[in-house]
C-alpha cells in the first residue's frame, strides 16, 4: 500500500505541474490513499473510478471517502464509483467510451510482482496466460517470458486510454519504465513527455527494489526517450531511451562514445546452466571432492572442470578456481549414457542423486537426457576466456586461464568470449578494459537492472573500432603490466593476426582489390 504522505506528495507534484483532471481512475486502489489525495488536491474532478479485488479494501476505501467528506463538507463532490473487481477482468474500454473528451488522470501503484511470482503464491488474480512479450520458445522457457504485472497493467491502460487527453502517473519498478520506453519503438503508444521520478523505496515501502513515479502525457505523438529526475529534489539526472536506432541509458554520455557501438566480431556466450548446485558443484579439499551437501565423493577426473561464478570475477586474471563442476555433455542434447561405461564412479554418484535432477523446475530439461545441462558447446572448451559478471555493477573484464591444462567453465550468470590463443585473449581484455569502453558501457547499461550485462548488450562492443582509437602506447603499457603482475609473456607479435580476425570479410576483400 502507498502511504498517505507519499500519495499526497505525488498528487501535489501533479497539481504543481498544472495537471487538472476531470476524470480520475485508480486501477488498483487498495485502501484509497491516492483517491483521498486526489479529492484533497484536485477541485476539477467530475468523476472518479477505483478498482480493487480485495473486498475488505473496497469497504475501507468507501469508509475513508465518507470520513473525508465528513471532515471536509465543503469539498467538491464528484461522482465516485468503487468497483470490486480483478483488474484483469475489468472493462476499461467501457469507461473509455463514456469519457471521450474529458481531461483524464490515471494514478496509482500497481503490484510490484511478476506473473510467475503470483503463480507461485497460488494467486488467482493473474492475467490470461499468454506469451505477453512474444518471446521465442527457448527465451520463453528460460525466463524471458516472465513479466512484471505492473508493466502488463500499464500497457492495458495505454490500450484503453492512449487517445484520451490527460496523464498517467503510476508508481512502478524502474525495470518497468525501462521496458515501456524500450518497447515504445515497436509499440508506438500515443504517449509523450515521458518522465521518471526516482523514489526512495526503502524509505517509502521498506523494500529493496529500485522504483519511481512514471509520468507521461496521453494522446501525444509517440516519444521514445525518458527524462529522469529525483522525486524529492526535482533535479534532472539524465535522459535515457532511443537515440536513432540505439537504446541507451544516458543519451548525453552515449553521444560521446557512440563510435564504439556496433557488432562484436566474437560471439558472447553465457556459461553453464545446470540448476543442480548441490550435486554438480564441488570443492576439492585435501584431494577429495566435497559437494554442497558436505558429502565426500570419489570421482573420475575427466568430467571435472574448474568453475567460476559471478562473485569470483573480481581480479583481472584468474589462474585457479575455488569450485569445480561436473560437465556431463559437450553440446546441448548430447546423450549421457556414455558416462555409465566410461566413468562408473561419476555415473553412480549422479544416479544416486537422480531425484535432484528430476526436481529441476525449468521446462528446458523436459525430454532431455539424464543429467542434462545447458549453455554448453564447443565454445565452452576454448582454453582462454574473457568474462564478465552479468549481475554485478562492475565494468571490469577478467581473463580466465586454463587450470591443469583444462578450460575453466563459468556459470550462467557470466558472459564470455573464448579464444584458442592467449595473445588474442589478452588483446581483447585490454580493449574491453579500456577507459573509453567503460564510458560507453556505462552509457548503455542500467545499473538497477536484474542483469546489468546481457549478451545483446555485449554484442554491441565493436572491438575493431576500439582498436582504432586506443593508442599503441596504452596497449604496450597494459601488456607490460599484465606480464609483470601475472607472470605472462605476451608481446604484440600476434596483433596483426588479431586485427585480421576481427575485420569483416567484405572489408578484407576491399583491401585486396584496392
Amino acid at each position: 500500500q502507498t502511504n498517505k504522505d507519499l500519495a499526497h506528495k505525488v498528487v501535489k507534484q501533479l497539481s504543481e505541474s498544472n495537471i487538472t483532471p476531470e476524470i480520475v481512475i485508480e486501477p488498483t486502489c487498495g485502501k484509497g490513499n491516492f483517491i483521498i489525495a486526489s479529492l484533497t488536491c484536485f477541485t476539477s474532478i467530475k468523476k472518479l473510478f477505483g478498482i480493487e479485488i480485495y473486498k475488505p479494501y473496497v469497504w475501507e476505501t468507501k469508509f475513508n471517502i465518507l470520513d473525508f467528506y465528513l471532515s471536509n463538507p465543503n469539498q467538491t463532490k464528484p461522482q465516485i464509483t468503487i468497483y470490486h473487481s480483478s483488474i484483469f477482468d475489468f472493462d476499461f474500454k467501457n469507461i473509455s467510451k463514456k469519457i471521450p473528451h474529458e481531461n483524464l488522470l490515471i494514478i496509482g501503484n500497481p503490484p510490484w510482482v511478476t506473473n510467475s511470482k503470483l503463480g507461485s503464491l497460488n494467486s488467482s488474480n493473474l492475467p490470461q496466460k499468454s506469451n505477453f512479450k512474444n518471446q521465442n520458445g527457448l527465451d520463453a522457457m528460460t525466463g524471458k517470458g516472465n513479466f512484471d504485472i505492473a508493466e502488463y497493467i500499464t500497457l492495458m491502460l495505454f490500450d484503453s486510454f492512449q487517445s484520451h487527453n490527460g496523464h498517467l502517473a503510476l508508481l512502478v519498478k524502474n525495470s518497468v519504465i525501462k521496458n515501456i520506453v524500450f518497447d515504445q519503438k515497436e509499440k508506438q503508444y500515443r504517449i509523450g513527455r515521458i518522465e521518471k521520478y526516482c523514489i526512495d523505496s526503502k524509505k517509502e515501502f521498506n523494500v529493496s527494489v529500485e522504483a519511481s513515479l512514471l509520468l507521461c502525457q496521453l494522446n501525444e505523438k509517440p516519444h521514445f526517450d525518458c527524462a529522469e529526475f529525483d522525486f524529492y529534489e526535482k533535479s534532472k539526472k539524465l535522459a535515457f531511451g532511443w537515440l536513432n536506432s540505439k537504446f541507451v541509458s544516458n543519451i548525453q554520455d552515449y553521444d560521446e562514445t557512440k563510435h564504439i557501438d556496433g557488432l562484436c566480431p566474437f560471439e558472447w556466450r553465457q556459461g553453464i546452466k545446470h540448476d543442480c548446485a548441490n550435486v554438480m558443484e564441488l570443492e576439492r579439499i585435501n584431494g577429495q571432492f566435497i559437494n554442497k551437501l558436505s558429502e565426500e565423493i570419489t570421482l573420475e577426473e575427466d568430467l571435472i572442470y574448474g568453475f567460476l561464478k559471478s562473485s569470483d570475477l573480481k581480479n583481472t586474471v584468474i589462474k585457479t578456481t575455488r569450485k569445480q563442476v561436473i560437465v556431463t555433455q559437450t553440446k546441448v542434447g548430447q546423450e549421457t549414457s556414455y558416462i555409465q561405461h566410461l566413468y562408473p564412479a561419476t555415473y553412480n554418484y549422479l544416479k544416486a542423486n537422480i531425484s535432484s535432477f528430476q526436481a529441476r523446475k525449468s521446462s528446458i530439461y523436459n525430454g532431455k537426457p539424464m543429467f542434462s545441462i545447458f549453455g554448453i558447446g564447443e565454445y565452452s572448451f576454448k582454453p582462454y576466456k574473457v568474462a564478465i559478471s552479468g549481475l554485478y555493477k562492475t565494468y571490469h573484464f577478467t581473463l580466465v586461464l586454463p587450470q591443469k591444462d583444462k578450460p575453466v567453465m563459468l556459470d550462467d550468470t557470466c558472459y564470455f568470449i573464448g579464444f584458442d590463443k592467449i595473445e588474442f585473449a589478452v588483446y581483447a581484455i585490454i580493449l574491453l578494459n579500456y577507459s573509453k569502453t567503460e564510458e560507453f558501457l556505462k552509457s548503455i547499461t542500467f545499473s538497477d537492472a536484474k542483469r546489468v550485462f546481457t549478451k545483446d548488450l555485449l554484442m554491441r562492443l565493436d572491438l575493431l573500432n576500439i582498436s582504432k582509437i586506443i593508442s599503441q602506447k596504452e596497449i604496450e603499457e597494459q601488456i607490460m603490466y599484465l606480464n609483470d603482475k601475472y607472470g605472462l609473456s605476451i608481446n604484440l607479435s600476434q596483433w596483426d593476426s588479431f586485427i585480421n580476425e576481427m575485420t569483416p570479410k567484405k572489408e578484407k576483400q576491399l583491401t585486396i582489390f584496392g
